[in-house]
């Protein structure tokens, strides 16, 4: 025993530490692809969510197969062909980040405070009988704490919600974090994006504006500056940076 080197311990505890490394390191690498998946899932969940179409007696594949996905040019409003930018291999937030397909946004724009805007946006459409009966857009912002990331789902006249989910944020549980809370979600319904003059109308809280009722959302008690931030996400992307370009070329249209 007195002659065992002092340094062995640590030589120990060292490769005991490396392997354990390279367990963690195997396990993430190998569990990604079901991660990716998971995650796919549980975005399209939030999506038929959002629209009132989840049914949880069901697969969701088999309930996103009703969907119809689609990538609209922000700035002009219009589809954008398959062949151009196929919609299942878009990633709308890599995309933000690049510079072909995305841009910094100025103070003045950047309502919403997320730095970067995507040239094109992907856009979900459920039809009935070859006519549009819901849009969902994915939606994004700055809340107290965190980014939120959610989808709002609107009727086929392109300014009354059908619902609204957030799927991700970091904001404190019990207070900005109720936005997940289905009751408080389910007031969004009926409610109607735009005024009669194609303004964005939908305010969510009280005291700041005199509104119809029609355009009002009940806000969350304790979670003011959370609610701040819906409303400028709200602001942002039903305004000529966000979807008002697409929803407008959709209305000249006729659906």
């Amino acid at each position: 025993m007195a002659d065992e080197s002092p340094a062995k311990p640590f030589y120990s505890v060292l490769v005991l530490a490396f392997f354990c490394s390279l367990m963690v390191a195997g396990a993430a690498v190998g569990l990604k692809p079901l991660q990716q998946e998971n995650q796919a899932i549980d975005q399209k969940k939030n999506i038929l969510l959002a629209a009132d179409l989840y049914d949880s007696t069901k697969p969701v594949d088999e309930l996103f197969g009703a969907i119809e996905t689609r990538i609209v040019d922000l700035a002009t409003g219009k589809f954008v062909s398959e062949e151009t930018i196929p919609p299942g291999d878009y990633n709308q937030l890599k995309a933000a980040m690049s510079d072909d397909l995305g841009r910094m946004l100025t103070k003045e724009e950047d309502i919403a405070g997320i730095r970067r805007l995507e040239k094109y946006s992907l856009v979900y459409l459920a039809r009935q009988q070859d006519k549009i009966s819901q849009i969902i857009l994915p939606i994004r912002g700055k809340g107290l704490w965190s980014t939120l990331y959610g989808y709002l789902a609107i009727d086929g006249d392109l300014t009354t919600v059908n619902g609204i989910s957030f799927y991700q944020h970091g904001e404190t549980p019990g207070l900005g974090g109720e936005i997940e809370n289905p009751r408080w979600q389910s007031g969004w319904k009926g409610k109607q994006v735009y005024d009669t003059s194609n303004n964005k109308a939908i305010w969510i809280g009280k005291g700041k504006r005199q509104l119809e009722e029609i355009h009002q959302v009940d806000g969350i008690s304790g979670a003011t500056l959370t609610i701040d931030g819906v409303n400028d996400i709200m602001s942002f992307w039903f305004g000529e940076s966000g979807f008002q370009p697409f929803l407008s070329q959709l209305q000249n249209n006729g659906g």
